[in-house]
């Protein structure tokens, strides 16, 4: 009889335990909640505003807990293509060894900067991509780019034939979202983490024949 009576005890107190996790339910404003706990956490500090918060429609969108519908995201990349800024005189090149320091380069955009210019700031590129087979280190959450030009048929850097790749690879590195709409990659032109210059620079790094990363 006691073992039945102490069964019986941890039986009822398991079911009670279970009614009482049943009974919590989640606030219908988890949402907002959670939104307000992130700005009540964070404060201005140097060039790092709390405005960093706030989403645009492809962040919201991206960081649900389910996948955007495809009609958002073709609105997410529809928007992300206007916001290209194609480049002055049609000139997309630049210097491919500064486009490597760039890519070697993760500084930049942090509270103790003195100011939000771009000069100061890298491309971080090999955090998520392998550009120059001598690299022993590297990210992969993005896919190789070594060879990236010579396997897309890339000449020189005049060529009309690669026009479409050219054009395409600006657009990725300005707004990356313009293309996938919820790619990881940081929307270089379009956030104002590189200029224009430092762009056509890594452009010639990934494109220019010359460049280690088609050799």
């Amino acid at each position: 009889m006691k073992i039945k009576s102490k069964h019986a005890f941890f039986g009822l107190s398991a079911a009670a335990l279970i009614a009482g996790c049943a009974s919590v339910t989640p606030s219908d404003n988890l949402d907002a909640e959670f939104a307000a706990m992130m700005k009540a956490s964070f404060r201005d500090d140097g060039i790092a505003r709390v405005d960093r918060l706030q989403q645009d429609l492809g962040q919201s969108a991206c960081s649900s807990d389910k996948p955007p519908t495809p009609e958002v995201a073709k609105r997410i990349e529809a928007e992300a293509l206007a916001t290209i800024n194609w480049p002055a005189g049609g000139q997309y090149f630049g210097d491919w060894k500064s486009g490597e320091n760039l890519a070697q380069s993760g500084r930049g955009m942090t509270w103790s900067d003195a100011s939000a210019d771009t000069k100061g700031n890298g491309g971080q590129c090999y955090n998520c991509h392998q550009l120059d087979k001598k690299e022993i280190s590297y990210g992969t959450i993005g896919p190789s780019l070594y060879n990236y030009g010579k396997i897309r048929g890339v000449k020189n850097v005049t060529d009309p034939s690669s026009a479409n790749v050219i054009q395409y690879t600006w657009g990725k590195l300005w707004n990356s979202k313009a293309y996938a709409a919820c790619s990881n990659m940081p929307r270089f032109g379009h956030m104002k983490l590189l200029d224009e210059k430092q762009i056509r620079d890594v452009m010639s790094l990934l494109l220019d024949p010359r460049s280690p990363v088609n050799n």
